[in-house]
């Protein structure tokens, strides 16, 4: 069996793209992937809502005299969530009303609630481009790059709220879904791409981020044409009491789903940029490439692909002691000195 695992892993260290997609997962599994996924899915399903609330709110306000555009825009928001389609849309037209003061803090407090899920994405990117805790940006900047981020999302719901309507306009027939899904795509990509611009750090090139851009944006538009049409097809016929459970975990699943799209593209991003690839299917033949930055440490006194590695100096070790060592003046020598002396004096004694 293990022979047979050591052909496979020779054939896909072969192999470029089998061999990239080996790292990917292996990079997913190191930075344990399915845990910022979980989490992506718990802070975007505490967030939904207070966001389409407030996006709601916000469109009824600056668009009070255009209610085809209000409801072109709420159908595409919507649209980008299916599985809560029927739902969403039996409250879009109950928005936040009452006076000017009230209204500011309502949606204060939404979008304060909202940032939960930019705060959490922003935590992934640093996870998988392994950036130090002490040099991540502070609360402020964190606050900032959510508020890019919704503004992102919006600039996006505004595009595929366009690419759906050329289907209609340009009379595309029976297959005007099919072909509006090819712009809508396009549009996913170039969100995803300006999305990881802004999460990802700054030294990181423009060119590393449009491997996962393209993944995430067709891998989107898959999950919404594909896998939330399944969904809703088993929940048409569910019982009122059992719907209620099937579309809370229908929800929750496409969010778990959408999560792990976003960490295995950003991971793609990371592994094509820093070549963390080939990696192998057997853990006790696996090598983390040696330009990779949080590589795990070796024991003291071995050797690696960098060469031996110096034993660390013990924990109650003082500067002044390190710098006596260098000199040849340690007192750890000195003590040693003096027992091998008075070894010999005793020798001599007897």
């Amino acid at each position: 069996m293990k022979a047979t695992l050591r052909k496979i892993d020779r054939f896909q260290k072969r192999h470029r793209r089998l061999a990239l997609a080996v790292g990917v997962v292996k990079k997913y599994g190191d930075d344990r992937g399915g845990y910022l996924a979980a989490l992506i899915a718990y802070y975007g399903f505490l967030s939904l809502f207070p966001l389409l609330l407030l996006f709601f709110t916000v469109t009824s306000y600056v668009l009070p005299h255009y209610p085809g555009a209000q409801t072109s825009l709420t159908n595409s928001v919507i649209g980008e969530f299916p599985v809560i389609g029927p739902q969403l849309r039996q409250n879009a037209g109950h928005p936040l009303h009452g006076s000017a003061l009230a209204l500011v803090f309502g949606v204060l407090g939404l979008a304060w609630g909202a940032l939960g899920v930019s705060q959490i994405l922003q935590e992934t990117m640093y996870q998988v481009w392994d950036v130090p805790r002490k040099i991540r940006p502070s609360f402020v900047s964190r606050i900032v790059k959510g508020l890019l981020l919704f503004g992102l999302l919006g600039v996006g719901v505004a595009g595929t709220t366009v690419v759906a309507s050329l289907g209609s306009v340009l009379n595309w027939g029976p297959f005007g879904s099919v072909l509006a899904a090819l712009p809508a795509a396009v549009v996913n990509v170039a969100v995803f791409y300006f999305m990881f611009r802004i999460l990802s750090p700054p030294d990181v090139k423009k060119r590393a981020l449009l491997p996962g851009a393209v993944m995430a944006g067709i891998g989107w538009q898959v999950l919404q044409t594909v896998g939330v049409n399944l969904v809703s097809h088993q929940l048409r016929h569910a019982s009122q009491v059992y719907g209620v459970f099937g579309f809370t975990l229908a929800l929750l699943s496409f969010l778990y789903l959408a999560g792990q799209l976003t960490v295995y593209s950003a991971e793609l991003n990371v592994v094509k940029a820093r070549r963390l690839w080939p990696r192998s299917l057997l853990p006790e033949d696996d090598e983390v490439p040696a330009d990779r930055p949080d590589k795990p440490a070796q024991p003291p006194g071995t050797s690696g692909p960098s060469g031996p590695r110096p034993q660390t100096r013990p924990h109650w070790s003082t500067d002044s002691e390190t710098q006596d060592e260098a000199n040849g003046n340690s007192p750890r020598k000195l003590v040693s000195l003096i027992n091998i002396r008075r070894s010999d004096s005793e020798a001599s004694v007897t």
